[in-house]
């Protein structure tokens, strides 16, 4: 998880980039996707089972195998009754 205005450190960027790049399926939530460098991850996916999960629409649903418009919380919730 990165908060809004935390800086990301280099080593970070590049480790997330490399389980990216080889996940079979990529599944992000609750964000808009506008804020970078965190939003720009996506792009190193090439995968074709992006699952995006966000109360409104973002640059990459196009992209997406699958787009969910609830938050993010009543998703999981719904997946994992009890848990959240």
């Amino acid at each position: 998880m990165v908060l809004y205005g935390e800086p990301l450190r280099d080593d970070i960027i590049r480790s997330a980039i490399e389980y990216i790049r080889q996940a079979d399926m990529l599944i992000v939530g609750g964000t808009s996707l506008s804020v970078y460098p965190a939003a720009g991850l996506i792009d190193h996916y090439r995968g074709g089972k992006l699952v995006l999960i966000n109360r409104t629409a973002t640059n990459a649903d196009g992209r997406a195998a699958l787009c969910i418009r609830e938050p993010i919380g009543e998703t999981l919730g719904k997946a994992y009754p009890g848990s959240i």
